[in-house]
């Protein structure tokens, strides 16, 4: 059986994975605890985050997107397709800064989608292609792997792999985008003051290297793909 032709029971190329997953598991812990310290900061003014986005939102016009509660801690998004900003039970009723920074963000996103930002055009039309490539990577590397090592079935398959890092990739000037957005906002309506703000910009910040750590984990598990099946490896 092959195994990268290190032997039958280890496989170095394996470090690169759980490297990835300490990376993204650290990133992951970061963003929970600021959010955690700044969740205990009430804002100024004592609006709930549900109410900042309002504003926001009819500040830059877009009064027609719903505001939307929905269910989970930090599962906040908008949605393009339907044009919600849907805030999460940890956010939506919250007066914290953390929720407030949150909030805001997700105004970036609605910006974005309003001004035709173009890595978040890009983004939206490579997803259903970016799904088919997560789902169907690994089914053609195994079948070319079980074909004899056909080289043409396992190149196809690393290829579908890498659209998942080229999501990962577009999507990071996104959310620096939306979080400089939110800042700026926050900022320039007096909506934060001091303090207040850059709690915001650290949550935003730490919220900001989970897409990083998770770019940086594809990243390292297309390297590890490439590096076991990239060349013609047979037993």
């Amino acid at each position: 059986m092959y195994y990268g032709g290190y032997g039958m029971y280890f496989d170095p190329t394996y470090i690169l994975v759980l490297i990835g997953v300490a990376i993204t598991l650290i990133a992951s812990g970061h963003v929970k605890s600021t959010y955690a310290r700044y969740s205990k900061v009430r804002n100024h003014a004592g609006i709930t985050a549900a109410q900042a986005a309002e504003q926001i939102l009819r500040g830059a016009g877009l009064g027609n997107i719903r505001i939307q509660h929905i269910s989970g801690s930090l599962t906040d998004n908008y949605n393009p397709q339907d044009k919600t900003l849907n805030l999460s039970d940890s956010t939506y009723q919250s007066t914290s800064v953390a929720a407030i920074g949150v909030a805001a963000h997700e105004c970036g996103h609605a910006i974005q989608d309003a001004q035709n930002y173009v890595p978040l055009k890009v983004r939206g039309a490579i997803v259903p292609a970016v799904n088919i490539g997560s789902v169907a990577a690994w089914p053609v590397i195994i079948l070319g792997v079980l074909l004899s090592f056909n080289q043409t079935l396992i190149t196809i398959g690393i290829l579908l792999f890498s659209l998942t890092v080229v999501f990962q990739l577009v999507t990071l000037p996104v959310e620096f985008d939306a979080s400089n957005r939110a800042l700026k906002i926050l900022e320039g309506t007096n909506m934060l003051y001091g303090d207040e703000l850059k709690g915001a910009k650290d949550v935003l910040k730490a919220a900001a290297l989970t897409y990083v750590a998770s770019a940086a984990a594809t990243i390292l598990q297309l390297l590890r793909l490439i590096l076991l099946f990239g060349g013609n490896r047979r037993d």
